[in-house]
């Protein structure tokens, strides 16, 4: 029996170590979890390394990129210079394994951007699987993808458990399972969470994301709209489809609840958090692990081409469709656009209006 290490994604303001400091002292985290890139521009605490080095230690830290973009069709200075601070900060401390986010974000402010989604096409396919050799070839743990809670078509959520899957399959990487990215799409397409979860490689799941979000007024006057705000309780549906999940992820190693570092103010807010802890630690403590197992993962040796793979057309278009989404271009222009590599005739005009608001927040320019 090897149940899953329940663990905290980690951030660095006062108000969440506050809110964490009860977990901490009692011993209550078995596993941090830390985006090791979100501080590249400014100097770490002492009080944060001290403690992402106690976890690691330990064999208890896990790494999360968000800004390393596997599906940029341009290859820049700015991906050597990220690759290159990995390597340093695996060789500072021991992490058990890296992953990222499925998506790209081609901006020059790119720290402040968000990823956005792209279909799966034989030139996007290739693209992401250079990414992740790369990413791979810089390390000697493993890698995995996280599944991405933004979609802009009911096409591209049924296709992401089988992109996720080729992208992975050449490097023997694994899957993070974002159970609230997948409530998302469930909410904002109509369609089961179950099924959903059904149409990934759940074999291949080593880790689970859990958290809260919040709701969007429909322009259209239809219904909210789900977003993944890491900034609330855990929805009562997932935690109600969690124990399911669990029976069909055989080799699930960690569990990290993730919440935005500034959303934790009021003492309710900080009680809901440790309550949704206890919740989660609760149902791992109640589910069968008779059947877990635990694969032993060995570096593939890869072949990399001597320059990263690039496609002119599909950054163009990537760009092109950013700066539309920034600019809030007509849902009816976007639509029409002859892109080769986007399907935005397919695009609901709900999610159009959606990313639009995703990208203005987090201006990417």
């Amino acid at each position: 029996m090897r149940k899953p290490l329940l663990g905290l994604s980690m951030m660095a303001e006062t108000e969440f170590v506050s809110a964490i400091l009860p977990l901490l002292q009692s011993n209550s985290v078995d596993v941090l979890e830390w985006s090791f890139d979100t501080l590249y521009h400014t100097k770490e605490p002492d009080w944060l390394g001290d403690l992402l080095n106690f976890f690691s230690e330990n064999n208890r830290l896990i790494g999360h990129g968000v800004y390393y973009s596997l599906f940029d069709a341009r290859w820049t200075e700015r991906q050597n210079i990220w690759l290159n601070k990995l390597k340093k900060e695996v060789k500072k401390r021991k992490y058990n394994h890296i992953t990222e986010h499925f998506g790209f974000m081609n901006t020059d402010n790119f720290h402040q951007g968000v990823p956005l989604p792209v279909s799966l096409h034989s030139k996007t396919l290739q693209i992401g699987k250079d990414r992740i050799f790369r990413l791979q070839e810089a390390l000697d743990i493993p890698v995995g993808i996280e599944n991405l809670a933004f979609s802009f078509s009911i096409d591209d959520v049924r296709e992401q458990g089988l992109f996720l899957d080729k992208l992975i399959e050449d490097t023997d990487g694994f899957l993070i399972l974002d159970l609230h990215n997948v409530y998302c799409q469930s909410c904002n397409f109509e369609v089961e969470m179950q099924e959903i979860i059904n149409s990934y490689p759940l074999d291949k799941v080593k880790e689970i994301h859990l958290s809260g979000g919040s709701w969007q007024d429909s322009v259209y006057g239809k219904k909210l709209i789900r977003r993944d705000t890491h900034d609330d309780v855990i929805p009562e549906e997932i935690l109600s489809i969690l124990p399911w999940v669990f029976s069909q992820c055989q080799n699930l190693e960690y569990v990290i609840i993730e919440r935005l570092g500034h959303t934790i103010h009021l003492e309710s807010e900080k009680d809901d958090f440790l309550k949704d802890f206890a919740k989660v630690e609760k149902l791992i403590s109640e589910s069968d692990w008779r059947n877990q197992k635990k694969i032993n993962w060995n570096k593939k040796e890869l072949k990399l081409s001597e320059s990263p793979l690039e496609d002119t057309l599909l950054h163009k278009e990537q760009t092109m469709l950013t700066r539309l989404l920034f600019d809030s271009a007509d849902v009816s222009l976007i639509k029409n656009q002859e892109f080769h590599y986007f399907k935005t005739d397919t695009w609901d005009p709900e999610m159009i209006l959606t990313a639009q608001n995703i990208i203005k927040k987090w201006n990417p320019y």
